[in-house]
């Protein structure tokens, strides 16, 4: 897909409040083409998305991603805080990977971030590192295994899309360094209810997903002590 014409599709994502607007480079865009290329002649052979159309994909995947990451990261413009929610990861584990949402995009929008992508599915983990071989993408790692049998943590762990959403809400939050954030991606029916299923948690308002009826952003901190 062209580039322009993803940046036309990512913008309501990259410009919707709260928080500063923000906007891909053409190398960051020609990123997101190129991974997008990959997504399609991956999924025609193993099941990776039931999105099929390449601009839907753009919106429902990438657009969600990239909103989480302006608001997770630290504005590259300005260099100061999104508006209420925090900024720069260190570390980020993306839990349940699939086919690399929000993790990869999550990359592409704050290069210097250190990123584990964890899948126990065979084949998608050979997907997550083509494509990180692909991109030519530096300080990236693929586990491919269960997540409870990953050994460290990380300044930044992202959730999304997950079947048994209790169970994995619970090892996501052991993943998460202390002092450190859980950023859920969810239906507004999960979220509800996720402060009562993570206590030691201090969460954020959620905040809406552009597009989307029922989506949004969910983030905790994992309060020291």
């Amino acid at each position: 897909m062209d580039p322009t014409r993803i940046a036309e599709l990512l913008a309501p994502f990259l410009q919707a409040p709260p928080g500063p607007s923000a906007s891909l480079t053409e190398a960051q865009l020609g990123q997101v083409s190129a991974y997008l290329n990959l997504l399609l002649r991956w999924n025609a052979r193993i099941n990776l998305t039931a999105v099929r159309d390449p601009e839907s994909m753009v919106t429902r995947h990438f657009g969600e991603s990239f909103f989480a990451a302006r608001q997770l990261m630290r504005s590259r413009e300005s260099g100061v805080r999104s508006q209420g929610i925090g900024g720069p990861a260190l570390r980020a584990i993306d839990m349940g990977s699939g086919a690399g949402f929000p993790g990869l995009p999550l990359k592409i929008f704050a290069p210097a971030l250190a990123l584990t992508l964890i899948e126990s599915s065979q084949k998608k983990a050979v997907f997550l590192k083509e494509v990180v071989r692909t991109m030519a993408l530096t300080v990236v790692d693929v586990f491919a295994g269960r997540a409870e049998d990953f050994p460290a943590t990380a300044d930044l762990v992202t959730l999304r899309a997950v079947e048994r959403y209790e169970r994995a809400l619970g090892m996501a939050a052991r993943l998460v360094a202390s002092g450190g954030r859980l950023a859920l991606l969810i239906g507004s029916a999960q979220a509800a209810r996720t402060p009562r299923l993570l206590p030691a948690f201090a969460w954020a308002a959620p905040v809406a997903i552009p597009q989307s009826a029922a989506r949004v952003l969910l983030v905790g901190t994992n309060q020291p002590g």
